[in-house]
């Protein structure tokens, strides 16, 4: 256990030394490869120019023909030599681990190369012909410039390849007894310090640069490779709130729709009200949930916008009338600033985005009030809801925007939301592209401000309903096919819809519901299935059979579902058909039944074929 416990305590500092080895290697190979690389381009242009050098010097008479044809025949293997070896290097491509091995070879041939000139320098440098030593040295000197610029980047190569070619006629010079070969050779010693230094600040910056451009690259991998994790567990997290929002609403949704079948029969005072509390809490929960599925539909990218010209003082006062009871219950004043601007946005979303921040000011003010106004600023509207609440510390400003964070909330008190209004504030104004800006002080309050464009065009016409669907009242008629996967939801629908005068059958799949409907010669008025059911079958394509079992695409469908994956909301959006989210209101659940079925009776009341000749066999 202790040998564990120690390996483990050991892990980290090893990984780092492992990273570095990683890293001097790549370094290292970087240097071997440019070395390899620009070597070979100057190899020809010193072949050619070492021919004519020995061609002068012989055809001159400072040199003998067989030293000069010598020398060149030298000159000629060693560079082929050096040419195989780097042609053999860029055929193997060599991984980084094994930069030695290549570093030592080409070494080697540097060496071969650089002996053999500074030997070979002894031999050409003519005594009493200065013009010719200084044409040598003229050589010797650009060949070592070249090196410098090919393979200065490698160490010690650059070094033994200058010094064995300087130091032999360096030495040669010093050892002629006259003054002008001493200065000679010191100008060669000055000189050699000269490029032997150049050499050195080359290594290093060559060095320096690749050894960032790793460090930037490595930089670079781990980020992308912490942004695919951060992306994978946001994922993870989006998919485990769909697949526990889902399973969660299934039962909460029956619970509301065994509440709704109840409450008619219910005629003792005592269990009425315990019944009120059960659908309070029923709605709490549903609330929560509705929070979930806006988020997922903000980032599903399935939120329309709509955007007109309208008066920004009626929807101000409709939301501080909804909320005026919520204030007076905590004594808090709710005051209204009277405004004659109009803005230029989507009336719904930008009412959705002021609802959440006067809920979130009235939650978290204890005392005093709170104000909504509006202002006209250029050629902007400033929406601003201020409060004298506790305030949001400097740190906090900024987490207050993700979901579920609550500042002083460890307790998560319900009664101070479940911290998603203002999460959905930040998805709505990046999606309408409306500037907020808040200010806040603890212990003094907030202030946040909406910007919205100003318009001076006429009013659009008043705004459209929230819910979407008109409320009816009273009783329904007809047949409606209920497909449902959870039994408990069997049940309440049934009881729920025959309560409202329809007849209703009720399955947990197709095939189920055709056997079901063989006895059946009546049309249905309307379907209602779930949108994810067993065994991968889809509640599209489950009212898309159905529709095809009765020859009448203009059955209505509606979708019910749990579902709040952003990929299975815009498929279920695009379908066309009437999307309801569990737990489904009561009163909006029968305003949504009866306005389709209203609506398809009127249409088909002259053009409906007879009963018995309106469905396929089921076989």
């Amino acid at each position: 256990m202790q040998a564990n416990s120690d390996i483990m305590g050991a892990a980290p500092g090893s990984r780092m030394n492992t990273n570095n080895i990683e890293l001097e290697d790549r370094i290292h190979a970087a240097q071997v490869r440019s070395a390899f690389s620009n070597t070979a381009p100057g190899m020809s242009a010193t072949a050619i120019a070492a021919f004519l050098v020995a061609g002068i010097l012989a055809g001159t008479g400072a040199v003998s023909w067989p030293i000069a044809i010598s020398f060149s025949v030298f000159m000629l293997v060693q560079i082929q030599a050096r040419l195989l070896l780097i042609a053999a290097y860029h055929r193997h491509d060599p991984p980084d681990h094994e930069w030695r091995l290549w570093s030592r070879r080409f070494t080697v041939g540097v060496i071969i190369a650089s002996v053999g000139l500074g030997l070979f320098s002894w031999l050409l440098l003519a005594p009493g012909s200065l013009d010719m030593q200084l044409l040598l040295m003229l050589y010797l000197c650009a060949v070592a410039s070249g090196a410098v610029t090919a393979f200065g980047v490698l160490r010690p190569a650059i070094y033994l390849s200058i010094l064995p070619m300087l130091l032999f006629p360096m030495a040669w010079m010093m050892l002629q007894n006259d003054w002008v070969h001493w200065v000679l050779a010191a100008i060669i010693v000055g000189w050699l310090l000269a490029i032997t230094n150049q050499a050195r600040r080359y290594g290093a910056q060559f060095e320096e640069s690749v050894r960032l451009r790793f460090e930037n690259e490595d930089l670079i991998a781990r980020l992308r490779h912490e942004k695919s994790v951060a992306e994978d567990a946001s994922t993870a997290k989006s998919r485990f709130l769909a697949a526990a929002s889902h399973d969660l609403r299934q039962p909460v949704h029956a619970l509301s729709l065994f509440v709704a079948a109840l409450r008619p029969r219910v005629t003792d005072r005592e269990a009425a009200r315990k019944l009120d509390h059960i659908d309070s809490s029923v709605q709490a929960m549903g609330g929560l949930f509705n929070g979930l599925l806006d988020i997922s539909r903000l980032d599903a990218g399935v939120v329309e916008v709509n955007v007109q010209t309208f008066a920004v003082q009626p929807l101000l006062e409709r939301i501080c009338r909804d909320f005026a009871g919520e204030a007076a219950a905590k004594q808090i004043e709710l005051r209204l600033k009277p405004t004659r601007a109009a803005a230029f946005s989507d009336p719904l979303l930008v009412e959705r985005i002021v609802r959440n921040i006067v809920a979130n000011a009235i939650a978290y003010t204890d005392s005093g009030r709170v104000v909504v106004g509006c202002r006209k600023r250029g050629r902007s509207v400033i929406v601003a809801v201020g409060d004298t609440g506790r305030g949001i510390p400097r740190a906090e400003q900024a987490l207050i925007f993700q979901e579920f964070y609550q500042v002083e909330n460890p307790e998560r008190d319900r009664g101070r939301g479940v911290g998603l209004g203002l999460a959905i504030v930040k998805r709505l104004t990046a999606l309408l592209g409306h500037p907020l800006k808040l200010r806040s002080l603890p212990e003094r309050g907030s202030v946040f401000m909406l910007e919205l464009p100003y318009s001076d065009a006429p009013l659009s016409a008043p705004l459209r309903a929230l819910e979407g669907v008109p409320e009816f009242a009273g009783h329904g008629g007809g047949l409606i096919l209920v497909v449902d996967d959870e039994l408990a939801i069997q049940m309440a629908m049934k009881d729920l819809l025959e309560g409202w005068g329809f007849k209703a059958i009720i399955a947990g799949s197709f095939d189920e519901l055709l056997a079901r409907l063989a006895d059946c010669p009546e049309r249905p008025s309307l379907i209602i299935c779930d949108y994810r059911l067993r065994e991968h079958e889809n509640g599209i394509h489950v009212i898309e059979q159905l529709r095809a079992e009765y020859n009448d695409d203009d059955i209505p469908g509606m979708l019910i579902t749990g579902d709040t994956a952003p990929d299975r909301l815009k498929e279920a959006q695009e379908s066309g058909l009437l999307l309801l989210h569990k737990p489904v209101n009561n009163s909006r659940l029968r305003a949504a039944v009866v306005h389709l079925v209203m609506e398809h009776q009127v249409r088909h009341a002259e053009t409906s074929p007879p009963a018995s000749d309106s469905r396929r066999s089921a076989s």
